[in-house]
């Protein structure tokens, strides 16, 4: 009977939606689930602003009535306005080996998007940065973080002969953590501290951390635009990040510098990789998913970075070997052996120089998103 695409438009629907992935990826060992309890509130519409400010559309792919493929269009308002740009985005792409059904689902959200007055298609890339952007290009046998894309390798094989090409290069490395770091730091991060008059702030509870919300909040949208993707965040956007992420912090691994007059100048966020035991509760938390899910936090050697930024007048001053000294210390005080870096952009030259500084890093993931003109 061929490949049918339906838009998502009930409940049952948004279901197969969220959970079709964990078929399409049953004998991929490198894959991890999500956690489904965040993947249910991202994809509520009444729970997640960024589905009420821009316009979007899933789809499904079925194949003699079963599911076989989803993907998601977006239209990223903000951004296209900020930028005086056309553009729509795909993300969430998944689909057993099958190029019809691929082509299908790229197929329909072109036809959208076209219908939105877009110019061109990027992908994958959601709402925002913030969500897992790229088709990875090396590294398939690498371990897979939270919130990054583990895709097939005939995916990027196949966007390409779809017409699409590499439009942003991304990368992820690995590093060790070692005392040797953290001494050949220590005096020079002293030094700047004092000259710069500067406050470093640690945490030991994340109910201490609400009240600098705001401004981390105010400091990422003042020194995230120029990264490719990034759009404002608001109030209301702020607000459900951190409360999706909050409780999922150790407090210790959150530092923030604010100068004289106590505003944030700096900052840097770090949770533990618990991929392990996201893996073993098969991405959800009731009934004991939760134990596993903690276990595997209390027990890893292995650190994420999750989120940081300096004011752009106090870059280049020593504020970044600051925290990465003060987060360091307090790593290798929890048993921490390693640290990933998340997803960098590959021209980020100055955030890439940062960790190659660093003896024994390993650059071991690269991801693509591609672009197609309309």
């Amino acid at each position: 009977m061929g490949i049918s695409i339906r838009e998502v438009k009930d409940h049952e629907d948004l279901k197969t939606f969220i959970y079709l992935p964990e078929k399409i990826h049953e004998h991929h060992p490198a894959w991890l689930p999500p956690l489904y309890l965040d993947e249910e509130k991202f994809f509520s519409i009444r729970k997640n602003p960024a589905f009420r400010h821009n316009p979007h559309i899933l789809f499904l792919a079925f194949e003699n009535k079963r599911p076989v493929g989803r993907i998601m269009g977006v239209i990223p308002v903000e951004y296209n306005r900020m930028h005086h740009s056309s553009c729509a985005r795909f993300s969430y792409l998944e689909c057993y080996e099958n190029k019809e059904i691929f082509d299908a689902l790229i197929h329909a959200v072109e036809d959208w998007a076209k219908k939105q007055q877009a110019n061109e298609l990027i992908g994958p890339m959601g709402f925002s940065d913030k969500e897992p952007q790229g088709f990875l290009m090396k590294g398939f046998e690498g371990p897979t973080m939270m919130v990054t894309n583990c895709s097939f390798p005939f995916m990027a094989d196949w966007i390409r002969q779809d017409g699409y090409a590499p439009f942003i290069d991304l990368c992820q490395y690995d590093v060790p953590i070692s005392k040797e770091i953290f001494e050949r730091y220590k005096n020079y991060t002293q030094r700047v501290e004092d000259h710069l008059h500067v406050h470093i702030l640690e945490f030991s509870s994340t109910k201490n951390v609400k009240p600098y919300i705001k401004p981390i909040f105010d400091l990422i949208n003042r020194t995230y635009q120029e990264i490719y993707g990034f759009s404002s965040i608001s109030d209301e956007e702020r607000d459900e990040f951190a409360e999706r992420f909050l409780p999922l912090l150790n407090a210790q691994l959150i530092k923030i510098i604010t100068d004289k007059d106590n505003n944030v100048v700096a900052f840097v966020v770090a949770m533990p990789d618990f991929s392990g035991g996201l893996r073993k509760a098969k991405g959800r938390i009731f009934p004991f998913g939760w134990f596993h899910i903690w276990r595997s936090a209390r027990k890893s050697k292995r650190l994420v970075l999750l989120l940081g930024s300096i004011e752009p007048a106090m870059q280049n001053k020593g504020l970044d070997a600051i925290l990465a000294t003060r987060l360091f210390a307090s790593a290798i005080r929890l048993g921490f052996k390693t640290v990933d870096s998340h997803i960098i952009m590959r021209d980020n030259h100055k955030m890439r120089a940062e960790i190659e500084r660093l003896q024994g890093y390993n650059m071991y993931k690269e991801y693509s998103i591609f672009r197609k003109s309309l």
